[in-house]
């Protein structure tokens, strides 16, 4: 079956090439802002479950909410929009008794973003994207939530790709440009979405371009299931992801040398999303946009970077921050790599 190969990979790779390129910035946290209540969050779904945190069902109860704070990210100058669907998932949405609502959730998430970076583009012709964003789920592949039972798993593989699927379907439905796999806790859960991404691929026959975001859960540089940086990207690059790169884990100082590490050997765009700073006492980010534009910057300058923004507690002016730091500052070109073999367990080999 012949793919359609997608026009919006090449034209993300010529913006990339003559600048470096911002992605928006926390979504939950914004929300936090407007003091939503059960009403505003359930609307008149009737879900037998309380809504108050589901912030992806907010595509269809409140979408001012979601299409105000898109709004806000492509006006502070960022170049891509995540959509707000990072749970929008069957098993997660099965925690608000809203698993039948996936399909409808995610399509009109998409529609939003979609809408709203068409109507920036129009105002200046600058290109804008949509990413489709899928988070991990609560459920891991590779570890048992059982310390009785090392072998115990929640879920197994084919069930995985097939939530995925039904959530990147309906991503590319309505609109997502690329299908971001972000978070990855669990390299394997990342590898099933990759799967699901190519089985839509072969259903819609057209190229759906992946890009893949870990998250480190201690300083030693390691997701939840144990990968390393280095071995995590030698496990997912056959997927040919337009972008790789570290999102949330900590702030901007803490993943300097990860950074470095990745841009030395990823032969794609490195896309990276700190957290604003580290949380205080209270689960607060205090980090000042100024600060956290300042620190990544450093990354735009090593030339270790091509696409920039914020995780957890940042903010329109933390992107309208980083805008103007990188701003003319020259594109991170892609490394030339030696065709080696490369391996990866939970560390990575080379096979030279």
């Amino acid at each position: 079956m012949t793919i359609t190969p997608s026009a919006a990979r090449a034209e993300l790779l010529a913006q990339a090439k003559q600048r470096i390129l911002i992605t928006d910035g926390a979504f939950g946290t914004e929300i936090q802002n407007y003091g939503l209540s059960e009403a505003d969050y359930a609307g008149d779904l009737g879900l037998a479950k309380d809504q108050k945190g589901n912030n992806d069902i907010l595509a269809l109860t409140k979408p001012e909410v979601p299409e105000a704070i898109h709004r806000a990210y492509f006006a502070a100058g960022a170049d891509i929009a995540e959509t707000n669907t990072f749970s929008a998932n069957r098993i997660s949405q099965a925690d608000y008794a809203a698993e039948h609502l996936v399909r409808e959730i995610n399509v009109e998430s998409a529609k939003l973003a979609r809408r709203v970076a068409d109507e920036f583009t129009a105002q200046d012709g600058r290109p804008r994207f949509v990413a489709g964003a899928v988070g991990p789920t609560n459920k891991t592949l590779s570890l048992s939530p059982d310390v009785n039972d090392p072998g115990f798993r929640e879920i197994d593989w084919d069930h995985l790709v097939d939530v995925y699927a039904e959530q990147i379907e309906a991503l590319v439905e309505g609109g997502a440009d690329f299908i971001l796999i972000e978070t990855v806790f669990d390299t394997l859960n990342a590898k099933a979405g990759v799967m699901a991404v190519r089985h839509v691929e072969q259903k819609l026959g057209r190229e759906i371009p992946i890009m893949l975001s870990m998250t480190l859960t201690d300083l030693s540089g390691r997701n939840l299931s144990g990968h390393t940086v280095e071995a995590f990207w030698h496990a997912v690059r056959h997927a040919r992801p337009i972008t790789i790169g570290l999102n949330c884990s900590f702030g901007a100082t803490q993943l300097r040398p990860h950074v470095k590490v990745l841009s030395e050997i990823a032969d794609t765009l490195i896309m990276v999303y700190p957290n604003a700073g580290l949380p205080n006492e209270l689960g607060a980010y205090d980090e000042l946009p100024e600060t956290t534009a300042g620190l990544v910057k450093e990354w735009a300058d090593a030339g270790q970077v091509n696409i920039l923004g914020g995780c957890c507690g940042s903010t329109p002016a933390h992107i309208a921050a980083m805008t103007r730091a990188v701003s003319g500052l020259s594109a991170r070109p892609l490394p030339a790599l030696e065709p080696v073999t490369r391996l990866a367990g939970l560390e990575p080999f080379l096979f030279a």
